[in-house]
């Protein structure tokens, strides 16, 4: 059986491609967990240093949760169904956006429901032209469930958030960009090597550097300025002491390209 995420390694750049291409990509519960389980191996790999997520096929980076599953699930009641659809999603969504290392994603086609709320979640995203956005949820009754009525308005603002969420209505990969949802819009079939590309110019900085610069950011946006220039103060000093600063400045001071080594 295909495993429905695959991980495979470029150098310092991991890839992990949704693999449901029949399903559009649609998030089970096998794929929730699956994605956790890679975070989690590729985390401890000191070798990889970003992460790249795509969907299988040209037709969709996610259409969303897997809605077959799902009814079953809330058939079994409020518990079951809170416990094993919503907070699943929500710690696989968390567990992107908290990641220490930038995670990209590459959206190649329709990025709906859960989808969506996959390229809120994570650091830097660059969609496809064609790429189609849209937060159907309310078309079967519930709210987004994997973190989309929470990042969505920090992202678009609160009136342009609701009115997506409450109308349901697809939008463009230019109208995601305008948006804040994507970094970069790209002709089709070109947005895999865009994201690698992104990738490769955060790999020519301090690996420590990224992570204390995703740590401030992710954790000072649910502050207020004066808690988040302190969480800014502890990243600093985490880094203050180490080897990649020293080199770094001594890099600048000797006009060359400095040698990080992560330590």
């Amino acid at each position: 059986m295909t495993a429905p995420v695959l991980l495979d390694r470029h150098g310092p750049i991991a890839l992990l491609t949704l693999n449901r291409p029949e399903k559009l990509n649609a998030l089970n519960y096998a794929t929730n967990d699956l994605i956790l389980a890679h975070l989690n191996e590729l985390e401890a790999d000191d070798g990889i240093r970003a992460v790249v997520i795509t969907g299988a096929g040209r037709s969709a980076f996610s259409a969303g949760g897997d809605i077959h599953e799902f009814s079953r699930t809330i058939a079994e009641g409020i518990d079951v169904a809170v416990r094993e659809f919503c907070q699943r999603g929500q710690r696989m969504t968390a567990r992107l956006e908290n990641f220490p290392k930038p995670v990209i994603a590459a959206v190649n086609g329709l990025a709906y429901g859960g989808g969506c709320e996959i390229t809120e979640a994570v650091h830097l995203a660059v969609a496809c032209e064609s790429a189609l956005f849209a937060k159907p949820e309310i078309n079967i009754g519930i709210p987004p469930t994997f973190g989309g009525t929470q990042r969505l308005p920090r992202l678009a603002g609160r009136k342009r958030a609701l009115e997506l969420l409450l109308t349901g209505d697809s939008f463009s990969a230019h109208r995601a960009h305008e948006l804040g949802l994507v970094n970069q819009v790209v002709t089709d079939g070109s947005e895999l090597e865009a994201a690698f590309a992104l990738a490769e110019r955060i790999l020519r900085h301090s690996p420590l550097a990224a992570s204390r610069i995703l740590t401030a950011v992710t954790r000072g946006l649910n502050t207020t300025i004066s808690e988040g220039l302190q969480i800014e103060q502890e990243q600093f000093a985490r880094m203050a002491a180490t080897r990649d600063v020293h080199e770094g400045l001594t890099g600048w001071i000797e006009r060359r390209m400095p040698d990080y080594q992560g330590a």
